[in-house]
């Protein structure tokens, strides 16, 4: 099972997982086809904790990892693949 070994690679990485839920914002003035819409990303928002900032809450900044929420609005996906990227302590 695939999902299993996530979930075990994830536990024996202990505490030195990252999550990250992110959400596109997209506009839709491009045709591409007689019957559907271009949807070019325009902005990128992303929350991102650590195992230690599950208890934490909203609003407050992990020690940890920094900033919990980004915003990227030039080169959103480019700038969200190289945030996600970054080593981290």
């Amino acid at each position: 099972m695939l999902y299993a070994t996530a979930e075990a690679r994830a536990a024996a990485a202990g505490d030195k997982v990252l999550y990250a839920f992110y959400y596109f914002e997209t506009n839709q003035n491009t045709r591409y086809t007689n019957a559907a819409k271009l949807h070019i990303p325009n902005l990128v928002c992303v929350q991102k904790f650590c195992s230690r900032f599950e208890d934490e809450e909203d609003g407050v900044d992990c020690v940890r990892c920094g900033r919990w929420m980004h915003s990227f609005w030039q080169n959103s996906i480019g700038d969200l693949l190289s945030y996600l990227t970054e080593t981290r302590p």
